[in-house]
């Protein structure tokens, strides 16, 4: 089903944006620029509602990463059953 690979394929937009937050890339590339553009809507509301632990460990891609694999479970339970 296409919704449930868009889904994925978000997902794994995120883990990239995990991975570039470890190793701080150029803020100009376009690329960095569009993970950004991408991921920044949905994480943002997140923030706002649990901010950074410590200042440093921000668990908004860890729980929107969730929020799509359980959105994926009722999905796919609505068709099935």
């Amino acid at each position: 089903m296409i919704l449930l690979r868009i889904l994925d394929i978000y997902s794994l937009i995120i883990f990239v944006r995990i991975i570039l937050s470890w190793v701080h890339p150029d803020p100009f590339n376009p690329v960095v620029r569009f993970i950004y553009s991408i991921t920044d809507p949905l994480l943002n509301p997140i923030r706002r509602i649990i901010p950074p632990l410590g200042g440093m460990i921000d668990l908004s891609p860890l729980i929107l990463v969730l929020l799509i694999e359980l959105l994926k479970n009722l999905i796919i339970k609505s068709i099935y059953f």
